[in-house]
């Protein structure tokens, strides 16, 4: 790193110069919690693609309008609340003054002040990636990592797997969405952090972790087993089906997604479908942007896909961006899972409220929020929630999931014996006259 130099001196400032470097850690954190993301907001809310200021009438998208103002600056107020950061050079001090090992990392003393900070918003999904880390999670977003290709996040406190990628070490394992992770090689995930999860998950390819899983409906946990890959997510797949139906499979929402799915529809398009089961089961999320752009395929028009609402209270509307809307006349099914999440939720949300698609399965993770990802100079990033989404009728998603119109469960004995009895509904609710 270009400033380790300067991290390593952040412990150890004369009177003078500890007032100076107090002075520029307090503008860099408030420029960052206030400043940035007011900038973002505000460019957010006048970036000129069709975004409106939506009131919500029990529960309902009404009025719009395309002027908002939030006051003078176009910035919105800050917290005046006062904190004195002498507090935080007394515990550097003492820390590095008095622990009982006299070797501390600095550089850890650091990044670990800054993970605590956004940790103690009690945010599952806001999260600080040291440089490493960071570097791994950019990996992982463009679509290639070492690891066991499994999603996970924090559900009523506990590690859970949100789902493991198709054809994933994770999935071939035996993980399922919905499983609560108990241990990691012999360490409890009680009281454990996600970002202290994911590092101790990841690894090398070719390496192993065990993994302590708890299975609702069952008695015992089980204890799986998972070889690390290389994982290379090919995130959209498509087939013709008998009866000229497109089975088109989205894995994931992230830097390839979009182009592979324009490249299917080109492809399946003139064969005239008379059908589409659009299968985003196990389906994480990933870039808010591309879930908006591929549910603009069905959603066309003035039509709003999904509401944002952020710090200033503001219910924003995000319009479709192909007024096309080339997949809208073709009867679509939607699958869904608890494994289901973000992106995947803001999709099915849409088409199920402008009554475009049936969504068949189970009900949906529940993941009803935005993260902005920013990027520092040394390499550290920060993935951080900005906001709070809901569907066009304004129905929260968070914590609530989407509710299939046809409840159909795949079960583990389905699975042991490779049937599907979700697909299988949707061919039949595509192929009935």
């Amino acid at each position: 790193m270009n400033n380790d130099n300067e991290l390593m001196n952040l412990g150890k400032p004369k009177n003078q110069e500890k007032f100076g470097y107090f002075v520029l850690l307090l503008v860099f954190i408030l420029s960052f919690l206030s400043g940035y993301y007011s900038n973002q907001l505000s460019a957010r809310l006048w970036d000129g693609k069709g975004r409106q200021l939506v009131s919500l009438n029990n529960g309902i998208a009404g009025t719009t309008t395309s002027e908002i103002v939030i006051d003078k600056n176009g910035v919105p107020p800050s917290d005046k609340k006062k904190v004195s950061f002498d507090i935080f050079w007394e515990t550097w001090d003492y820390v590095k003054n008095n622990y009982v090992e006299s070797n501390v990392d600095e550089s850890k003393l650091f990044y670990g002040s800054l993970e605590g900070m956004v940790g103690s918003l009690q945010d599952p999904y806001s999260v600080y990636f040291e440089p490493e880390t960071s570097r791994e999670f950019q990996q992982e977003i463009s679509g290639s990592f070492d690891g066991i290709g499994a999603e996970i996040g924090l559900k009523n406190g506990a590690i859970t797997v949100i789902s493991p990628l198709t054809g994933s070490p994770a999935e071939k394992a035996g993980l399922k969405p919905g499983d609560m992770v108990i241990s990691i090689d012999d360490k409890e995930t009680k009281d454990m952090s996600l970002n202290e999860a994911v590092n101790l998950i990841r690894g090398k390819r070719g390496t192993r972790v065990t993994l302590v899983i708890y299975r609702k409906a069952e008695k015992d946990t089980r204890t799986i087993e998972v070889a690390r890959d290389v994982i290379n997510i090919k995130s959209v797949e498509w087939a013709m089906l008998p009866g000229d139906i497109v089975d088109l499979k989205l894995k994931y929402f992230n830097e390839d997604t979009l182009s592979d799915f324009r490249k299917a529809v080109n492809a399946f398009l003139p064969e005239k479908p008379k059908g589409i089961i659009l299968d985003i089961r196990n389906n994480p999320g990933g870039f808010l942007s591309t879930a908006i752009e591929i549910t603009s395929y069905w959603v066309g028009g003035d039509d709003i896909i999904v509401i944002e609402r952020g710090r200033d209270q503001n219910y924003i509307g995000e319009k479709a961006n192909n007024s096309n809307a080339l997949l809208k006349k073709i009867p679509t099914i939607v699958l869904i899972n608890k494994g289901s999440a973000s992106g995947s939720e803001i999709l099915a949300g849409a088409l199920q409220d402008w009554k475009l698609a049936k969504i068949v399965g189970e009900t949906s993770f529940g993941k009803g929020s935005v993260q902005d990802l920013k990027q520092f100079s040394d390499g550290s990033s920060l993935k951080l929630t900005i906001a709070k989404w809901y569907t066009p009728k304004g129905r929260e998603i968070n914590e609530k999931g989407i509710v299939p119109d046809e409840r159909v469960e795949l079960t583990d004995e389905d699975w042991d014996n490779s049937k599907d009895p979700q697909m299988d509904k949707a061919i039949e609710l595509l192929t009935v006259k």
